[in-house]
């Protein structure tokens, strides 16, 4: 007697004719169509704003690389040194293997899975369950080829989800952008404010060691009778004032230190530490911002974001075609014997075709409910692109009003320093002839060394600027 199990399953259609009905299916999910961009169609004018000719022949800053907008020479090896050692860089690289290799997984659904395989068993029947009486041995062979369980995708279900993990797989590339922009602009600006943390701790020790010799001066004309206490202590203040922004931007400069070691991931040269801040950190001397629709919607994280909203839209077709028959080609096709010799020989030969068709009758409402939770989350993917599109809109318009007035702000500036310098010159010299007390000059002092601080403080927010102009227009992530 023969007994024939062979549990490989294949398809008794041709491959060819299987992968011929798969490309031919369409998906139920509705046609995407992009959103209106829920902001002005032009950028925002008025007094913040400067006038930027139409005809303005400057490259959009997206297509500006990183190593051609940073001129100085210690950043740029600093922002490659952060792309090669950043985690959080890595992480979306690594996101963007991991969705590749989901995508594929659910591309592979399309196409029949070949298997083969070999088997056997080996069983002794007593003789109460024999149909001769007498115990009997029973050895079965079997081998096989084939495709398990293959789907024919009528409605598109298989192709739906397949397309929801492309789009999600795209994303995670946008996201691996929007992470690199991100991460060359905090590099910049963490270089900036360590710049000028140094500057101004260099500022203080200056206003320090000034304030030393006019205390010491102070003090000999009080030890010799000439002065009184009050301008002795009036004079301490001032030494005091000075020891105290130098402990405190100390305590600043070390921990920008620390904080440009963990954005670029290692522990930075001494050498390619900012001293004071550079003037000629960028290249961008004029600003084009361009067309808002084509600054915006090439944003990394808007075209991330609409990936999204693309891949809910395809999960809707899954949802749908979960309501129509899911039709299933079973079969098998190999050899089987009683003995191992005989696995091949004439007869051995057996098939089985086995076509599966289930409609779903009642499920409680379940797919129902899939269906509105799907359509809810497009609903939820559309806000949230919209949502992406009016910040940047907005980060766009903020940089451009402090780009238009920063200028202005700077001249003012170094004319107050300018002015409070010479304010102190002449308190100086009028102290010195009697003429005034020394708390006149001790004010003259304070406004300078306040005008000469909020003087740095103005160019790093005009540098600072810059980069957060390259970054919020799309530059970065073109080495």
């Amino acid at each position: 007697m023969k007994h024939i199990i062979i549990r490989m399953t294949a398809l008794c259609l041709p491959l060819g004719t299987m992968l011929c009905i798969a490309g031919c299916m369409t998906t139920m999910a509705p046609n995407y169509t992009q959103p209106a961009a829920p902001v002005p169609a032009a950028w925002p004018d008025g007094p913040a704003y400067q006038k930027v000719a139409p005809q303005s022949s400057q490259k959009p800053l997206a297509e500006i690389p990183w190593r051609e907008f940073y001129l100085d020479g210690k950043l740029q090896k600093l922002i490659a040194l952060a792309l090669q050692n950043n985690r959080d860089l890595r992480v979306a690289a690594l996101n963007i293997e991991r969705f590749r290799a989901l995508y594929q997984i659910r591309r592979s659904d399309l196409f029949p899975k070949v298997d083969a395989s070999a088997g056997a068993s080996f069983q002794r029947i007593p003789e109460d369950f024999s149909s001769t009486g007498k115990a009997m041995r029973v050895d079965q062979y079997s081998v096989g080829l084939g495709v398990s369980s293959y789907e024919l995708d009528l409605f598109g279900r298989v192709r739906s989800l397949k397309e929801q993990a492309l789009e999600q797989f795209l994303a995670t590339e946008q996201a691996r952008r929007s992470v690199q922009i991100s991460l060359v602009s905090q590099v910049a600006v963490t270089y900036l404010a360590l710049a000028a943390d140094r500057e101004w701790l260099q500022l203080a020790k200056a206003t320090l060691a000034n304030q030393l010799e006019s205390y010491k001066l102070t003090k000999s004309r009080f030890e010799a009778g000439v002065s009184n206490a009050l301008v002795l202590n009036q004079a301490q203040t001032t030494v005091d004032a000075a020891r105290v922004d130098i402990a405190r931007y100390t305590a600043f400069v070390a921990q920008d230190e620390n904080a440009l070691d963990l954005v670029v991931g290692s522990k930075v040269p001494a050498e390619l530490l900012p001293q004071a801040l550079s003037e000629s950190l960028t290249s961008l001397k004029d600003i084009s911002p361009g067309l808002r629709s084509e600054v915006l919607l090439t944003r990394p994280d808007i075209l991330q974001a609409e990936g999204q909203l693309k891949g809910v839209n395809a999960n809707i077709g899954a949802a749908r075609a979960a309501f129509f028959p899911r039709i299933t080609l079973v079969s098998s096709i190999g050899f089987g014997s009683e003995e191992l010799a005989g696995l091949f020989k004439g007869g051995s030969f057996a098939w089985k075709f086995a076509p599966q068709i289930t409609l779903p009758i009642f499920d409680g409402g379940s797919n129902i409910a899939n269906l509105k939770v799907t359509e809810v989350d497009r609903d939820i993917a559309v806000a949230q692109y919209e949502k992406a599109i009016q910040t940047a809109f907005r980060e766009v318009a903020d940089a451009l009003a402090q780009r238009g007035t920063i200028d202005d702000q700077i001249a003012a500036q170094q004319s107050l320093a300018d002015a409070t310098a010479e304010s102190y010159r002449l308190s100086q010299a009028r102290f010195d002839k009697g003429v005034d007390s020394y708390l006149t000059l001790l004010d003259s002092h304070r406004s300078l060394y306040s005008a000469q601080q909020n003087l740095i403080g103005a160019r790093l927010a005009r540098l600072a600027n810059l980069v957060t102009l390259y970054k919020v227009l799309g530059g970065g992530d073109k080495n």
